[in-house]
């Protein structure tokens, strides 16, 4: 189990973006390590969550969101190698016009699934952590909080467990997820002057703490005894987190 050959093509593609990268763009040592850190780490980890779902192979759903890491593991590469904006906004937005396709195809092949709801959710996550760090290092450090506000969610519902109640489907929470990366893209782009970036970062941000606020204050209301996760399919509007 784990679908050696779906994660091999993925390891080989991800291989070839970095080469490609290098022949254009360009990448440095920080570029080379960072998304051959990525490769390793990511592949391993897809392993591991195939295996312990009990999963053959990936759904063609996933097989989507797998496409996406390997365009993820190329703006990782970038970030770290802090190079062209052109290249990096190019494959961010690839990636994220691509999160409309896979809960596209997982609905329309009837292959909606709680493994598949988790990676989905857990590539935007990181994209939007590693955006985070490239707009951050322009407009100053507050942008992290974008990207780190999920993970900071997460980890706060270890330790408080009524904070792991499940969350009901939001549209609101969906589109909240959506800006985030439409607008550290757009913030990234070098044709948006500084300012405007500034304005388009705090604005997502804002939004974001919004969003986290909400869902807080109902599981707080809801109380301990709400406790407990549910299971959810690709583009079902039930991801945990907030909007992340």
């Amino acid at each position: 189990m784990g679908d050696p050959a779906a994660l091999g093509a993925a390891a080989c593609a991800q291989a070839a973006l970095l080469v490609l990268l290098a022949s254009g763009p360009g990448l440095g040592p920080a570029g080379w390590a960072a998304g051959a850190g990525f490769l390793l780490a990511g592949t391993a980890a897809v392993a591991w969550a195939v295996r312990r779902s009990g999963r053959a192979r990936l759904g063609p759903a996933d097989l989507v969101t797998l496409a996406r890491s390997v365009l993820i593991g190329g703006v990782v590469a970038l970030v770290a190698d802090g190079g062209p904006a052109w290249p990096l906004v190019a494959l961010a937005s690839v990636a994220l016009a691509l999160d409309l396709v896979d809960g596209l195809v997982a609905r329309r092949t009837g292959t909606e699934s709680s493994f598949g709801a988790r990676f989905d959710m857990e590539a935007d996550a990181f994209l939007i952590l590693v955006l985070s760090v490239r707009v951050a290092a322009e407009l100053g450090w507050w942008v992290l909080a974008i990207g780190v506000m999920r993970y900071a969610f997460a980890v706060a519902g270890r330790a408080a467990p009524w904070m792991r109640g499940p969350l009901a489907p939001s549209r609101a929470r969906k589109a909240v997820a959506a800006v985030q990366g439409v607008a550290l893209v757009a913030a990234a782009a070098p044709v948006v002057p500084v300012e405007g970036a500034t304005v388009l970062a705090a604005g997502a941000l804002a939004l974001l703490a919004w969003s986290f606020g909400r869902d807080v204050a109902g599981l707080w209301r809801a109380g301990p005894g709400a406790g407990g996760t549910r299971a959810v399919g690709h583009g079902s509007g039930a991801r945990r987190g907030g909007g992340s």
